[in-house]
């Protein structure tokens, strides 16, 4: 990771400078390896000669003192954002290209989720780029940010690129959505990855045909969640059909208590409000617990073909990863001690890097909790996935880290496996 961070972009005056970007990149880094919640623990959680030591060799440097962390702040504000996104890029090329996801792959395709989430919220105007929405005569401004981010069924949520929801044209006559941020978004992830087969898992949202026409123009495939609002027609043509159709169905009994019942349709006919011509193909899944009396349908848009051998694969392998974003993704960075929601800056360029830091260091955490390094998995060594980050405060605290663990050609020796049980 050294030459990488040796290439960060940092318009700083040189000359002048005390510390150096790799340095002020491992102290900005630890606020969310070390889960500290703040910019302002940095101050008094590696305030002993061990943490300045290690942060010393992990950047490679020789600093007498630690930085402040308005120092941190600046040298963010140096940092365009592209950057930090191009190291965190890199990395992801990385874990790609030596076949670590493969394991999740589905007929193929790597899992690629969608959605937005809430980055920051005020009750008066922050910036010129604010998004606001009036509830009940209240005005409130906030930020949001749309994730891509590659799952895997057992768990695993990495960032691959990110688009911020953010109003940046003064001449625009409605403001920017999730939608306008998709077609930015894909652009993005057609650019960086554009030979990897990706399947896109979306919600209710995206049952446009814009979408369907990004995805097909880019070869991907696609999961999105159908609701009868979405599309009307479609909905009620694809209940008349499947009533005909009394050969499209599966039971699968998952334990002695949950089955699922699938039903599909394929083939189906849409022109969207373009007069584009699309063909798609719809499933469902109705799960029934005998432990709770109430029916569970889910019901799926793609452009997988849909057959009896395939759908139960398709909807529990594929369509339902969508979840993992939430639970996985936006839930752990929020109340895991990532603290996404905390104001780590309300500057926009800061604002960004800090977003695109706590992604990195997620995406390392996630490597580090699953991987074989440690002996046993998290919960049984450390009681918590939280415990964890106190044990590695604790180390990085007290504990300086050997030489020899910061050898990249005694590390290149070293395979470490992900437990994907």
């Amino acid at each position: 990771m050294g030459p990488w961070l040796g290439q960060l972009v940092d318009t700083r005056d040189q000359d002048s400078i005390t510390y150096p970007r790799q340095f002020l990149f491992w102290t900005a880094s630890m606020t969310f390896l070390l889960k500290l919640g703040s910019r302002r623990k940095l101050r008094f959680e590696l305030d002993s000669p061990v943490a300045l030591a290690n942060l010393n060799r992990l950047s490679q440097s020789a600093m007498a003192s630690r930085a402040h962390s308005d120092t941190v702040e600046h040298f963010l504000s140096h940092v365009p954002t592209g950057s930090l996104e191009k190291l965190l890029q890199r990395m992801v090329h990385r874990v790609i290209r030596m076949k670590v996801l493969d394991y999740g792959r589905l007929h193929g395709h790597l899992l690629l989720v969608l959605d937005a989430t809430g980055q920051l919220h005020f009750r008066q105007r922050h910036c010129e780029h604010c998004l606001e929405r009036t509830v009940k005569g209240q005005t409130h401004y906030y930020h949001h940010v749309l994730e891509a981010k590659l799952v895997t069924p057992d768990g695993l949520a990495i960032s691959i690129a990110s688009e911020f929801i953010e109003n940046t044209d003064p001449k625009a006559a409605k403001q920017d959505c999730e939608l306008k941020a998709f077609r930015r978004l894909a652009e993005t992830i057609k650019r960086q990855y554009p030979q990897l087969r990706l399947c896109l898992c979306m919600d209710a949202l995206y049952a446009k045909g814009s979408v369907f026409t990004i995805c097909e123009q880019n070869h991907w495939k696609y999961f999105i969640t159908f609701k009868p609002g979405s599309m009307p027609a479609l909905w009620t043509e694809y209940h008349s059909l499947l009533a005909l159709m009394a050969a499209n169905c599966k039971v699968v009994h998952v334990d002695q208590h949950t089955r699922h019942e699938f039903a599909w349709v394929n083939g189906m006919e849409h022109i969207d409000d373009r007069k584009r011509h699309h063909r798609l193909n719809i499933f469902q899944c109705a799960e029934h617990d005998e432990k709770d009396p109430k029916e569970r349908l889910f019901v799926w848009l793609t452009n997988f073909p849909v057959r009896v051998d395939t759908v139960d694969e398709l909807g529990n392998k594929g369509a339902r990863c969508r979840w993992k974003i939430e639970n996985e993704g936006f839930n752990i960075q929020k109340n895991g001690g990532f603290n996404l929601a905390h104001a780590y800056s309300t500057k926009r360029r800061q604002m960004h890097n800090w977003y695109i830091l706590l992604q990195i260091a997620h995406l390392i955490l996630q490597f580090l909790e699953r991987g074989n390094l440690l002996c046993q998995d998290v919960k049984r060594s450390f009681g918590s996935i939280r415990a964890m980050a106190q044990r590695l405060w604790e180390s990085i605290r007290n504990v300086l880290i050997p030489l020899e663990a910061l050898d990249i050609a005694a590390a290149a020796c070293i395979q470490i496996r992900l437990n994907s049980s």
